[in-house]
Protein backbone atom coordinates (compact mmCIF):
# COMPACT_ATOMS: atom_id res chain seq x y z
CA UNK A 1 0.00 0.00 0.00
CA UNK A 2 2.81 2.40 0.86
CA UNK A 3 4.54 1.59 -2.43
CA UNK A 4 1.37 2.44 -4.33
CA UNK A 5 1.05 5.79 -2.55
CA UNK A 6 4.73 6.58 -3.09
CA UNK A 7 4.51 5.74 -6.82
CA UNK A 8 1.32 7.79 -7.17
CA UNK A 9 2.96 10.84 -5.61
CA UNK A 10 6.02 10.43 -7.85
CA UNK A 11 3.84 10.15 -10.94
CA UNK A 12 1.93 13.28 -9.96
CA UNK A 13 5.14 15.14 -9.31
CA UNK A 14 7.09 14.15 -12.45
CA UNK A 15 4.62 13.01 -15.13
CA UNK A 16 1.51 15.15 -14.75
CA UNK A 17 1.43 18.57 -16.38
CA UNK A 18 -1.23 21.21 -15.98
CA UNK A 19 -2.93 22.58 -19.10
CA UNK A 20 -2.26 26.14 -20.15
CA UNK A 21 -4.74 28.91 -19.36
CA UNK A 22 -5.96 28.89 -22.99
CA UNK A 23 -6.50 25.12 -22.96
CA UNK A 24 -8.36 25.35 -19.66
CA UNK A 25 -10.60 28.10 -21.02
CA UNK A 26 -11.41 26.12 -24.16
CA UNK A 27 -12.21 23.00 -22.16
CA UNK A 28 -14.38 25.02 -19.77
CA UNK A 29 -16.42 26.38 -22.71
CA UNK A 30 -16.86 22.87 -24.14
CA UNK A 31 -18.04 21.51 -20.78
CA UNK A 32 -20.45 24.44 -20.34
CA UNK A 33 -21.94 24.00 -23.82
CA UNK A 34 -22.46 20.25 -23.39
CA UNK A 35 -23.92 20.80 -19.92
CA UNK A 36 -26.45 23.26 -21.33
CA UNK A 37 -27.33 20.92 -24.22
CA UNK A 38 -27.77 18.00 -21.82
CA UNK A 39 -29.93 20.10 -19.48
CA UNK A 40 -32.14 21.20 -22.39
CA UNK A 41 -32.47 17.61 -23.60
CA UNK A 42 -33.43 16.45 -20.10
CA UNK A 43 -35.97 19.26 -19.81
CA UNK A 44 -37.45 18.32 -23.20
CA UNK A 45 -37.82 14.64 -22.33
CA UNK A 46 -39.30 15.54 -18.96
CA UNK A 47 -41.83 17.85 -20.62
CA UNK A 48 -42.86 15.21 -23.15
CA UNK A 49 -43.31 12.54 -20.49
CA UNK A 50 -45.25 14.96 -18.31
CA UNK A 51 -47.64 15.74 -21.17
CA UNK A 52 -48.05 12.03 -21.96
CA UNK A 53 -48.83 11.18 -18.33
CA UNK A 54 -51.33 14.05 -18.11
CA UNK A 55 -52.99 12.87 -21.34
CA UNK A 56 -53.16 9.30 -20.05
CA UNK A 57 -54.76 10.25 -16.74
CA UNK A 58 -57.16 12.70 -18.40
CA UNK A 59 -58.42 9.93 -20.69
CA UNK A 60 -59.08 7.64 -17.70
CA UNK A 61 -61.65 10.08 -16.26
Amino acid sequence: MFTYIKESIEELRYNVTLPTRAESSNLMVIVAVFSIIFALATWGVDTVFSKLIQLYFNTLN
